[in-house]
C-alpha cells in the first residue's frame, strides 16, 4: 500500500483486514460475510480489495440491487475511501512480502486470520504467523489477532490436527466456521448467510457470532 492509501484508512472508524499470505484460506468468504454483516446491522461499510483477482469486488458486482449497500473500495487504484464509512473490510492479497504486511497491520484495528484443516496450511500459516510477531504493533499487543478455523469438518482427523496447531498458537482462535456449499451459492448469488432468510442457515450465521462479539467489543474500546 501506498502512503496516499495508508492516509485515506485513516479516515475511517474501525478497519479490519482479512489476511494470510498462505492461499485459499478463505479470506474473501470471511471479509465478504464480515462485511454484510455490518452493513446489514445499520453500519455504513466499505469492502476494499488488495487481491489481484479482485474477488471481493466481483462478488459486490453480482450483488442484487435490493441487498443493504456496501461500498466497493479498490485499494490497488488508490480509491477513494468516504468519510462516511463506520467500518471497513481489507481482503488482503495472499501474495503479500513483509513490507505490505506491515503496512496492513500498522493501518488496521483488528487482522482476522483465516486457517484451514491441512498439514500445507498449517505450515503457510505458520510463516505467516512468523510475520506477525516480527511486527511492533504486535509484539507489545497494540493491534488485535483473531484466528478464525474455516471450513471445518467435525469429528475428522483433520479438524483434530487443526485443533492442537491452533492451540499452540499465542492469539486467541475466535471461531470455527464448518465447510457447507451455502457459502459457495450464497457468493455466487453475490451475498451472504446474512443477507438470506431461512432457519436452516441459522446455525451456520451462529458460528459467527464469537468473532462478531469480539469485533465489537474491541471497536467499543
Amino acid at each position: 500500500m501506498t502512503d496516499a492509501i495508508c492516509a485515506l484508512i485513516l479516515l475511517v472508524m474501525f478497519v479490519i483486514a482479512i489476511a494470510n499470505t498462505k492461499g485459499g484460506s478463505g479470506k474473501t468468504t470471511v471479509a465478504t460475510h464480515l462485511a454484510a454483516n455490518f452493513a446489514t446491522r445499520g453500519f455504513s461499510t466499505g469492502l476494499a480489495d488488495l487481491d489481484r483477482q479482485q474477488s471481493a469486488l466481483s462478488w459486490l458486482d453480482r450483488r442484487p440491487a435490493e441487498a443493504v449497500p456496501i461500498t466497493g473500495i479498490n485499494l490497488s487504484k488508490e480509491d477513494t475511501i468516504p468519510k462516511s464509512i463506520d467500518r471497513l473490510v481489507v481482503d488482503a492479497a495472499a501474495a503479500m512480502g513483509k513490507g505490505v504486511v506491515k503496512d496492513i497491520v500498522e493501518r488496521a484495528d483488528m487482522v482476522v486470520v483465516p486457517v484451514l484443516p491441512g498439514a500445507f496450511d498449517e505450515d503457510g500459516t505458520r510463516r505467516f504467523i512468523g510475520h506477525l510477531e516480527k511486527i511492533k504493533e504486535i509484539r507489545k499487543n497494540k493491534r488485535e489477532v483473531a484466528f478464525v478455523a474455516n471450513r471445518v469438518r467435525l469429528n475428522t482427523k483433520a479438524l483434530s490436527r487443526l485443533e492442537a496447531f491452533l492451540e499452540d498458537l499465542s492469539f486467541p482462535v475466535i471461531t470455527r466456521l464448518r465447510d457447507t456449499q451455502h457459502y459457495n451459492n450464497a457468493a455466487a448469488d453475490g451475498v451472504s448467510l446474512f443477507d438470506l432468510p431461512g432457519a436452516r442457515l441459522e446455525p451456520y450465521r451462529a458460528e459467527w457470532a464469537p468473532l462478531l462479539d469480539f469485533i465489537e467489543s474491541k471497536a467499543r474500546d
